[in-house]
């Protein structure tokens, strides 16, 4: 099973921490997830602007407990046929989820957009690569060199070449998952 992810994170250095993880496999199984324990003191105007304000959930207000599953699946599809997830919760429970979330699938192919950071920041959930999960091949796939072999130009904007996909704000998680996933579809 092949499986488009995205992630958005406090910015392009070595100590950056994830802000949300989108991921959609190719039959359109979804895992959306916002954490609540990113560093917000790397926070800087352009990630206010274009990352935050993108996301799904807001925080719990002042002594509210924070309620972490937003919903595992659509009511009207048999959960059999199809699994979606959005939630906001720490590290640990994005984890737990997203274990559970990937369990499903038998062998999975992971596929990114220029993912040098996406795919450490996805091992960091776990621990570190040797923790992934068993059925995740541990070699990822980047959508930026399939464009260089296909002889598209990889600064191309993946939305405009993704044609025909929902307008929504770029630099949500699931959003650019989504689009990465039209993109390879595409390409092959």
């Amino acid at each position: 099973m092949n499986i488009f992810f995205d992630t958005e994170f406090t910015g392009l250095h070595q100590n950056t921490t994830l802000i949300s993880i989108g991921l959609i496999s190719e039959d359109n199984r979804t895992f959306y997830a916002e954490f609540n324990d990113y560093d917000t003191a790397q926070i800087d105007e352009w990630i206010e602007a274009n990352v935050i304000s993108n996301l799904k959930f807001a925080p719990p207000k002042a002594g509210e407990q924070e309620y972490y599953i937003k919903s595992r699946h659509d009511d009207d599809i048999p959960l059999t046929e199809k699994w979606n997830l959005e939630m906001r919760g720490n590290k640990a429970e994005v984890k737990r989820e997203l274990s559970e979330w990937l369990s499903q699938f038998d062998d999975i192919e992971i596929w990114s957009d220029c993912l040098a950071y996406d795919w450490v920041l996805f091992n960091g959930i776990f621990g570190h690569a040797f923790n992934i999960p068993e059925n995740v091949y541990y070699i990822p796939f980047d959508i930026c060199t399939l464009l260089k072999i296909k002889g598209v130009d990889p600064d191309i904007s993946r939305e405009q070449y993704a044609g025909d996909i929902a307008n929504v704000e770029k630099h949500n998680a699931l959003f650019d998952a989504k689009v990465i996933k039209a993109c390879y579809e595409k390409l092959i």
